[in-house]
């Protein structure tokens, strides 16, 4: 699979809509850039039937070092989650034939996760 980069993107946007690359790269960055500060300030993000981006705060925990099997402390961390629009979610079940989660596995629990959590799954 590809990766695109946001360069890549600018030189679409730019040929779309033929504007000049500086003035897209200038408003795409002023676009990122906006998202970071608003997440920094712990603000939700919601673009409707894209998704929603929004922070949340993974509890410390103790976890195991896979090589040495020693307990390791985990200090609580911020993290960002996503989760999928319906219209986005929509797209992709189109394109690829296949359920799309509504957010990303890894950090969908992040609030609820305990000590009892983390020992049951190593």
């Amino acid at each position: 699979m590809p990766t695109i980069t946001k360069k890549e993107l600018i030189d679409r946007i730019a040929d779309l809509t033929k504007q000049k690359r500086v003035h897209v790269k200038e408003a795409v960055q002023q676009f990122l850039d906006e998202i970071v500060a608003e997440l920094g300030k712990g603000n939700r993000l919601e673009f409707r039937d894209f998704g929603v981006f929004e922070t949340k705060l993974r509890k410390a925990r103790k976890a195991q070092n896979p090589k040495t099997l020693q307990p390791v402390a985990v200090p609580e961390k911020r993290t960002v989650k996503f989760k999928v629009g319906r219209l986005m979610k929509q797209k992709l079940g189109d394109l690829t034939g296949v359920a799309v989660d509504d957010e990303a596995g890894d950090i969908a629990d992040m609030d609820d996760t305990t000590d009892d959590d983390d020992k049951s799954a190593v």
